[in-house]
């Protein structure tokens, strides 16, 4: 059974920050809910990449990404 509720190269939003992003990586755990490695652009404008819970992602409106960012 597959755990994950975003696939790789998907677009995605951070919750609290509504920062978007995509998912260029993904983790599975026996005792933890799947991580996942996001490559995103910061409110300040710099290109980040950084693991977060999945309970800190939502889906993102497909094409709400600017390609620089991806």
């Amino acid at each position: 059974m597959d755990r994950f509720s975003f696939s790789l190269g998907q677009e995605v939003r951070l919750v609290r920050s509504g920062e978007a992003g995509v998912v260029v990586g993904r983790a599975e755990y026996t005792d933890a809910a799947p991580s996942y490695f996001v490559r995103y652009a910061a409110a300040d404008g710099r290109l980040d990449e950084r693991w977060w819970a999945q309970s800190a992602l939502e889906a993102a409106d497909a094409g709400s990404l600017c390609a620089s960012q991806a």
